[in-house]
């Protein structure tokens, strides 16, 4: 008898160090009529620290407002007062009060969401923000001059191709035929990138066509940076509206002004940059494959994942 005794002593008193004080009367248990004084529930781990966090900012006012009401803790008289909120946060048996943080998502921005960004890179005392349609942009390039070249073009180069095109193309600035046509990628370089197009299964009526620059710079000179400045708010405003898919720039101007980047064409090309959620591609502008044969071959290389991307965006 003495050792089924001694058994059960060592039983409860393992049972006390576990879950709380027990009192043990000639050998016998006899919980205590005290709330919280068997076994006390265990705290549940928080998932995150995010979900500490929450614990603390929604399940603690609102028990500062019972006890307030009340005139009295709303916590178990016998619950000893903890010195830090969270703790009694942490200990709270009932989570259902607690609403969990949202969990971080990786999928992509809805389209929406990707050229409202692009359109809000427009200056907002621009009036390019209050028109809707690409023919109200049209309008008010040609009856505005921003920049000195606007005062000495024939003709603005606005743009040209499908106004819902998946495919948008983007050049540096307009040429001398470009200038006298007013419209972007005429004469030998034009024809040039309509046949890479072709060889890649597009018309050039199925992509749309622009320039960094609508008007043209003398001696077909580099744009200026405030040159640039100055026009690429039209060219947000172009891609807020026509919402492409994707993004081919050719030539080192178009790719740096687009991207907001210094870098040279060699490291740009042969992979995608993300522009605002928009894939874009950069590659070797047709004018410089005239001069340059040799560039033909990489630029074939970057045109055909353009299309391997784009098959894969539209599916």
């Amino acid at each position: 008898m003495s050792n089924e005794l001694n058994d059960i002593r060592v039983a409860l008193e393992h049972q006390i160090a576990l879950f709380g004080d027990l009192v043990v009367v000639q050998g016998e248990p006899e919980a205590t009529n005290q709330p919280g004084a068997m076994k006390q529930p265990e705290a549940k781990e928080p998932e995150d620290e995010g979900s500490a966090r929450q614990d603390t900012a929604t399940d603690v006012p609102a028990r500062a407002d019972a006890e307030a009401s009340t005139g009295a803790s709303a916590l178990p008289k016998t619950e000893a007062p903890s010195p830090e909120p969270t703790e009694k946060v942490a200990n709270d048996p009932s989570p259902t009060e607690v609403t969990p943080p949202a969990a971080a998502s990786n999928a992509p921005a809805p389209a929406t969401d990707v050229y409202s960004r692009i359109e809000g890179l427009i200056p907002e005392d621009s009036p390019l923000r209050s028109v809707s349609t690409l023919d109200e942009v049209r309008a008010w390039v040609a009856a505005t001059q921003l920049i000195e070249l606007d005062h000495t073009r024939i003709n603005p180069v606005f743009g040209v191709g499908n106004p819902e095109a998946d495919l948008m193309v983007i050049g540096e600035a307009p040429g001398a035929e470009e200038d006298k046509q007013g419209e972007p990628f005429v004469g030998r370089a034009g024809q040039l990138l309509t046949d890479i197009l072709k060889a890649i299964g597009f018309e050039r009526s199925d992509v749309y066509i622009a320039n960094i620059l609508k008007s043209r710079p003398p001696n077909n000179r580099d744009p200026k940076p405030d040159e640039i400045r100055a026009h690429i708010p039209i060219l947000h405003k172009q891609i807020a509206l026509i919402q492409p898919k994707l993004i081919l720039c050719v030539g080192r101007t178009s790719g740096t002004s687009l991207l907001g980047v210094d870098s040279s064409l060699k490291a740009m090309r042969g992979s995608f940059h993300d522009y605002h959620g928009i894939p874009v591609l950069v590659t070797y502008h047709p004018a410089a494959l005239l001069r340059n044969p040799n560039w033909k071959r990489p630029t074939w290389e970057d045109v055909q994942i353009l299309r391997k991307r784009y098959d894969e965006l539209t599916a």
